[in-house]
């Protein structure tokens, strides 16, 4: 028998103060029945920090051509594909090759090193590709507060993320591996 996809509901309000943008987002998350809550919360984390109307989350782990949200303009190019973990360098070049802009938000704690010192220098290459680093401590967190009905806050403010979730709050510093201003 196959397994099926948790359904996850997400009340999210935003208040980038670096973008200068305010709204509230009812998303739906499918948790694919191999993905952990620390991975679900990353996406959810990373549709924080890449807030706006016309992003979407995909069917990520079950299409390998699809990212984990992306954000398509109205000829259906690929303006910014948002992927979250550690994927093969390869997939990576494709995707700078598909869309305008790539975000890889990368978790794992010591992994996130090892996969870096694989893959640096090729990376480098790609001019649309922003690369950071979600704490560990802070993946774990926000793993903690998964829950199948969520109300969360998200301010934003130097990159700085401050995640409310009832009396909880999380601070989360993602650190930058690399952005298109590193290279020119």
């Amino acid at each position: 028998m196959a397994l099926t996809a948790t359904i996850f509901k997400a009340a999210l309000e935003v208040s980038d103060l670096d973008r200068n943008l305010y709204g509230e987002f009812h998303l739906t998350l499918a948790r694919h029945p191999a993905e952990t809550d620390e991975r679900m919360m990353v996406r959810l984390l990373a549709f924080a920090l890449n807030a706006d109307e016309s992003l979407v989350f995909t069917k990520g782990l079950c299409v390998d051509n699809e990212p984990d949200l992306w954000k398509k303009g109205l000829c259906g190019e690929i303006m910014l594909w948002v992927d979250v973990g550690l994927p093969d360098e390869r997939r990576l070049r494709k995707a700078c090759g598909r869309a305008e802009q790539v975000a890889l938000y990368l978790y794992g704690g010591r992994a996130v090193d090892i996969w870096w010192q694989r893959n640096g220098q090729q990376v480098q290459r790609h001019a649309n590709l922003d690369l950071w680093e979600i704490p560990a401590t802070a993946s774990r967190q926000l793993a903690a507060l998964a829950q199948r009905s969520m109300q969360l806050q998200a301010t934003i403010q130097d990159g700085d993320c401050w995640l409310n979730c009832g009396e909880q709050t999380l601070h989360i510093a993602p650190l930058v591996r690399l952005t298109g201003t590193d290279r020119g």
